[in-house]
């Protein structure tokens, strides 16, 4: 029984140093997030740029996302997929509860890579209305969070809704749904990753985001000082808008979506925002192709991470 005993503790003293090393990685180190978190509405998107088309599973949900889990493992596996460059990546949650050559997912990005991994929690967004879509209600996240944390060793969280324009009353409503599920994410014991995303194409973008930032300020400022969070939000119109965020201790990591500009030209504007990393996913696997040799493959894995990891450090 003492035995029992003592390796329960061994585990639970393991598990206590890796989610150390993982957030003083996520505070400090640098690097990027790779998201690697297309569910079930975005899928046929990301494999048809990977270049398997829609007819190659039909309607057999089973098999198409079978074909982006080998995406995901060939890019997670490749030689160029490294902890130097990349500090976590996000997971949809069938890739959380898949494996990769027999290893839990976020086992192996630990394990295998030492990069942190974080799981998506929303489930799509809710029709607009007030030119924001929230996110439609997440059902059985109390136990998701759980076994997250127990079972799949997950650090943290990622939740998107998206502001399509300036409202003071939408942007509100997501910014108070985004912090009501931090807490419950924080009170499970994981880090939440805020994604209260502006559309690029928003009519009054920079207004719009001057106005998520004071709400998202004044929110920060009245959690408990220890509470650790991160935010992912559209690279900003107006240069270093979120430099007071980036420099907050509450805050681990202000990090980027490409939101629609190509890598290129995400890379050139996220360059311009001292502190600001990427979390690129479209960006990431622009150019990734399931023909490619495994040698073509890697080396364009490669340039794609030696770009935007020069543009989040610059």
């Amino acid at each position: 029984m003492e035995d029992v005993i003592e390796v329960e503790g061994d585990v639970a003293m393991t598990a206590t140093n890796a989610r150390a090393q993982q957030t003083e990685r996520m505070g400090t180190a640098p690097g990027f997030i790779a998201a690697l978190d297309q569910s079930g509405g975005s899928t046929p998107k990301a494999l048809k740029a990977y270049g398997v088309e829609p007819e190659v599973y039909g309607d057999d949900q089973d098999k198409m996302f079978d074909l982006v889990h080998e995406m995901r493992t060939r890019i997670i596996t490749s030689p160029s997929f490294t902890s130097d460059h990349i500090l976590a990546a996000i997971l949809f949650e069938m890739t959380m509860d898949r494996k990769i050559e027999g290893i839990p997912t976020g086992d192996y990005l630990w394990e295998k890579k030492g990069i942190v991994p974080i799981l998506k929690i929303d489930k799509g967004l809710a029709d607009e209305d007030r030119h924001v879509r929230l996110m439609k209600p997440i059902l059985g996240l109390d136990e998701l969070l759980h076994r997250a944390v127990e079972d799949k060793h997950i650090f943290g969280t990622k939740e998107r809704s998206v502001i399509l324009d300036d409202d003071k009353a939408g942007i509100e409503k997501i910014v108070d749904q985004q912090f009501e599920l931090a807490e419950q994410v924080r009170a499970a014991g994981l880090v939440p990753i805020l994604e209260p995303e502006v559309d690029i194409h928003a009519l009054h973008k920079e207004k719009a985001e001057e106005r998520l930032h004071n709400l998202i300020r004044a929110h920060i400022d009245s959690l408990p000082l220890d509470a650790k969070i991160m935010l992912k939000l559209t690279i900003p119109s107006s240069e270093d808008l979120y430099a007071d965020l980036i420099a907050d201790p509450k805050v681990l990591r202000v990090v980027a979506l490409s939101g629609g500009y190509s890598r290129e030209e995400a890379n050139k504007k996220l360059a311009r925002n001292r502190g600001l990393i990427a979390s690129f996913s479209r960006a990431l696997a622009e150019g990734l192709n399931v023909a490619q040799s495994q040698q073509e493959f890697d080396q364009t894995l490669r340039a794609s991470i030696d770009s935007i990891y020069a543009a989040s450090v610059s």
